[in-house]
């Protein structure tokens, strides 16, 4: 653009504001220029989009991290972390840090928390025909429990819990449960009377020690240790894992090693939490899920067997129900099976049958 004008006071003054203002305008040209340089270049660094923050997964649990159940949840961790490339975060909290045995079924339906692993049995108040579990004596062998979670009775039972808002993804062992005493030798069904036993909610357990004259109370997992110390209760059931992680040789000195039931777990996930994540995170973590499942029954018998020796080493007097001995335990104990049979279902009871086969 020309601009012309007098060479006089006037025309210079008018000169000068017009280049100003042209000045002004290129300085600006410029730096909205370099403003949009500034921000391709922070595009380019930046891939074109910024990274998603990864979904968070929260995995609550009981027992302690060195656990069969703790160890198999930091296995589903670096799983699904490793097949997600990193979209998912799974954050494990084991030994009750977020809930107890009491609140984490009540938490998962709430959403407060996504994954929980709690034992079988709690399920009972959803389903009764979980308590199948309990019944004592069922099967004579780990073998036995994972062909009947195979077994199509159980697969009923495993899709029975949509209408609470949970899904079961799978199946975790520990094994096979044992009695522990403070005060001596249990040998015979005759040497439970007048002890109290430690239990888990249900009336199958609460059937099984009336029947050996015993008496029970449903106490919280964590607070096991106290109740055992204290005489709150004079012995327990659990495994040969869970008795060793928590210390229970501190203050029980008997252990009778008779594998009248089974402590196993099911994991449990938040249906509304699971169906709203995107499909392929979805398929990433039922892989991790199944992978996880299958390193927890491989690490299951093999630390079960290691706190056995442990449990040993830390001077427990262990009594091994032979088989006469163990057929008397049998026998007193049919009819707490005859009795639970129309609740739990004889098609579970004879699958669990046929699995021993």
């Amino acid at each position: 653009m020309m601009f012309y004008f007098k060479k006089d006071h006037k025309s210079l003054t008018l000169f000068m504001v017009i280049t100003l203002i042209m000045a002004l305008a290129l300085a600006g040209c410029s730096s909205s220029s370099n403003s949009s340089n500034s921000g391709n270049a922070a595009t380019a660094v930046d891939g074109g989009e910024k990274k998603a923050d990864p979904i968070i997964v929260k995995f609550s649990h009981v027992t302690t991290i060195d656990s069969p159940k703790g160890l198999a949840s930091e296995k589903f961790k670096e799983l699904a972390e490793k097949y997600t490339d990193g979209r998912v975060t799974v954050e494990v909290y084991p030994s009750s840090q977020l809930y107890g045995d009491k609140e984490e079924l009540e938490a998962v339906q709430a959403g407060n928390v996504h994954i929980i692993a709690p034992s079988i049995t709690k399920l009972v108040g959803m389903n009764p025909q979980f308590q199948y579990v309990d019944l004592p004596f069922l099967f004579k062998d780990n073998d036995a429990v994972y062909k009947f979670w195979e077994s199509d009775a159980n697969k009923k039972l495993m899709n029975s819990l949509d209408n609470y808002g949970v899904r079961l993804l799978a199946m975790w062992p520990n094994g096979f449960k044992q009695f522990v005493n403070g005060k001596y030798p249990l040998v015979t069904p005759a040497d439970f009377k007048g002890l109290k036993f430690r239990v888990q909610a249900g009336s199958v357990l609460e059937a099984q020690f009336k029947a050996l004259g015993a008496g029970s109370a449903t106490i919280p997992f964590g607070e096991t240790y106290t109740a055992l110390q204290q005489g709150t209760v004079d012995a327990t059931e659990n495994t040969f894992n869970n008795i060793d992680t928590q210390k229970y040789a501190e203050v029980q000195k008997h252990l009778t090693v008779s594998n009248h039931g089974r402590l196993d777990y099911c994991i449990i996930v938040n249906t509304k939490f699971w169906d709203g994540l995107p499909g392929d995170i979805r398929e990433a973590l039922e892989k991790a899920m199944a992978e996880a499942t299958d390193y927890a029954v491989e690490l299951a018998e093999d630390l079960d067997q290691k706190s056995f020796e442990n449990l040993k080493n830390a001077g427990m007097e262990v009594v091994e129900l032979n088989e006469a001995q163990r057929a008397e335990f049998v026998k007193i104990m049919e009819p707490v099976v005859a009795e639970f049979e129309s609740v739990i279902g004889k098609d579970i009871i004879d699958a669990a049958r046929a699995a021993n086969q």
